[in-house]
C-alpha cells in the first residue's frame, strides 16, 4: 500500500487517524475478529456486530477494537480475555468476561504488556475479571471512563484487583467506576502515574501505592471500603481533592511515605481513622476535613517534620493521638487548624482564637498505654488531674499545640461530590 508524504505529515500534525485506515464491520460468528485481524492495517478500526464472541485476542499492531456498545468479549476461563502486545493500540465500548484465575499469570479481562506502548483502554465494562486491566508495563497507558466489577467468588485478599500498575512511568487511569474485587488501583514500583476522578467502592483499598513515587492522586471519591488510600514506601506523592466516606478502617494511610502532599481531602465517618501516619515524614497535610471517626490523625513510629496547618477536625472521638514529651506546633505564620472540642474565645474577632490548643492531656497518654485504666475515667482524681492540667499548661507532659487554632473551619471543594453523604 503506498502511503503520501503529506497524507502522513497532516495527520501526524492534526492527532487524526490515517486517511487510508479502514473500517472493518466484524460479523458475529466463531472467531471472527481473529479473521480479521489477520486482514487489516495499522490505525484499521474493527467495529463488532451485536452479541458475543467467545474468543481471546492478541493484539500486537495500531488497531481500534470497538465494541459500539453492543459486544460482549468472553475469554472462557482461558487466561487475559484481552493482551495488547503492540503500540498505539485502542479498545473501546466493550464488555470483556471470563478470565482465568491464576494470580501467577495475572489474567485480566485486558492485559498491557511492556512492548504496548500509549495503549487506550476506554468506556469498556469489565465484570468478574480476575483481575480488571492490568498495565504491566505499558508506557503512557490511559485507562478512561470504565466500568470495572471484580468478582466476589473468593475471600477478599484473594481476589484480583480492579486495574494493577507495575513499572508503566506515565500511566493515566481516570474516571472508572471500580467496586469489588481486591484493591481498586494497585500500584507497585511505578512512577510518575496520575489517577484522577475515580469512584471506588466494596474493596480492600480504594488505591493502594508501594513503591510508587513522584505520582498523583486528585479527585476520587472512595465510599465503604476498609480503606481508601494507602500510600506506602514512596516519595512526594500527591493526594489531592479526595473524598473518603465511611471506609471502615481508615480514610489516609501513610506508611514510609516522606515528602508527600496532602491537601484539601474530605474523610468522614472511618470508624478507625481519618489519618494514619506510621513512620512517616516531612509531609504537608493542609486544607484537610476530618470528621466523624474513632481517631482524626494518629502519628507512631517517630513520624516528624510533618506540617499540619489549616485543617478541620471535626467530631472525632479523639481529635489527635500523639505521644512525645515534647511539645510539636501545629500552627504557622498565625494560623492554626479548626477544632470542634475547643471552647476558644475571639475577643477581637481575626478567626484565631486567644489562646492555644492542647488535643492531648497527660491521662489520654495513660489511657492509651494502659486501656484498662478506661474504668477510672469518671472518677475525681481523674478530673482533678484534667482540671489541673487544664488550669496550669505547664505540667502537661508535651505533645501537639496549636498556638492559633480556627475559630471557623472551611470545607474543602471535594466535599461537594457528596454533598448528600453517598
Amino acid at each position: 500500500m503506498k502511503r503520501l508524504l503529506p497524507i502522513t505529515l497532516v495527520a501526524a500534525l492534526t492527532g487524526l487517524a490515517p486517511a487510508w485506515a479502514a473500517d472493518w464491520e466484524v460479523p458475529n460468528r466463531a472467531g471472527a475478529i481473529a479473521e480479521t485481524l489477520a486482514q487489516v492495517a495499522d490505525g484499521d478500526t474493527l467495529r463488532l456486530a451485536p452479541g458475543e464472541y467467545a474468543e481471546t485476542l492478541v493484539l500486537g499492531r495500531p488497531v481500534i477494537l470497538d465494541g459500539q456498545g453492543h459486544a460482549t468479549l468472553d475469554g472462557r476461563g482461558l487466561g487475559s480475555v484481552i493482551t495488547v502486545t503492540g503500540p498505539g493500540v485502542t479498545v473501546q465500548n466493550l464488555t470483556v468476561i471470563g478470565s482465568g484465575s491464576s494470580h501467577q499469570e495475572i489474567d485480566s479481562g485486558i492485559k498491557l504488556t511492556k512492548t504496548a506502548k500509549a495503549p487506550q483502554i476506554l468506556n469498556n465494562v469489565l465484570l468478574g475479571n480476575l483481575y480488571g486491566v492490568d498495565i504491566h508495563g505499558a508506557k503512557d497507558s490511559l485507562v478512561q471512563g470504565n466500568r470495572i466489577e471484580g468478582r466476589l467468588d473468593h475471600h477478599m485478599n484473594s481476589r484480583g484487583n480492579g486495574v494493577y500498575v507495575w513499572n508503566a512511568p506515565g500511566a493515566v487511569v481516570d474516571g472508572n467506576d471500580i467496586q469489588y474485587g481486591r484493591d481498586g488501583i494497585f500500584v507497585n514500583n511505578s512512577k510518575k502515574n496520575t489517577f484522577r476522578d475515580n469512584l471506588f467502592r466494596d474493596l480492600r483499598f480504594a488505591v493502594h501505592y508501594m513503591y510508587a513515587d513522584n505520582s498523583e492522586v486528585s479527585g476520587n471519591v472512595s465510599v465503604g471500603n476498609h480503606l481508601g488510600y494507602a500510600v506506602m514506601f514512596s516519595t512526594r506523592v500527591k493526594v489531592t481533592g479526595n473524598v473518603s466516606l465511611n471506609d471502615r478502617d481508615h480514610g489516609m494511610m501513610l506508611n514510609y511515605a516522606n515528602q508527600g502532599e496532602f491537601r484539601g481531602n474530605y474523610v468522614k465517618g472511618a470508624k478507625g481513622k481519618c489519618t494514619f501516619l506510621y513512620n512517616a515524614h516531612k509531609n504537608d497535610f493542609s486544607g484537610n476535613w476530618f470528621e466523624g471517626c474513632g481517631i482524626g490523625i494518629h502519628f507512631t513510629a517517630g513520624s516528624a517534620g510533618n506540617r499540619i496547618v489549616g485543617n478541620a477536625f471535626a467530631g472525632n472521638r479523639h481529635q489527635v493521638k500523639f505521644v512525645s514529651s515534647k511539645w510539636v506546633e501545629w500552627s504557622e505564620d498565625g494560623q492554626g487548624n479548626y477544632w470542634s472540642d475547643f471552647a476558644g474565645f475571639d475577643v477581637d474577632g481575626d478567626g484565631i482564637a486567644d489562646a492555644p490548643y492542647r488535643p492531648n492531656d497527660s491521662m489520654d497518654h495513660v489511657l492509651w498505654t494502659q486501656p484498662a485504666a478506661k474504668l477510672l475515667m469518671g472518677s475525681p482524681a481523674v478530673q482533678l488531674v484534667r482540671w489541673s492540667q487544664s488550669a496550669f499548661p505547664a505540667l502537661l507532659p508535651g505533645g501537639v499545640i496549636d498556638s492559633h487554632p480556627l475559630m471557623r473551619p472551611e470545607r474543602p471543594e471535594a466535599a461537594r461530590k457528596v454533598e448528600q453523604d453517598g
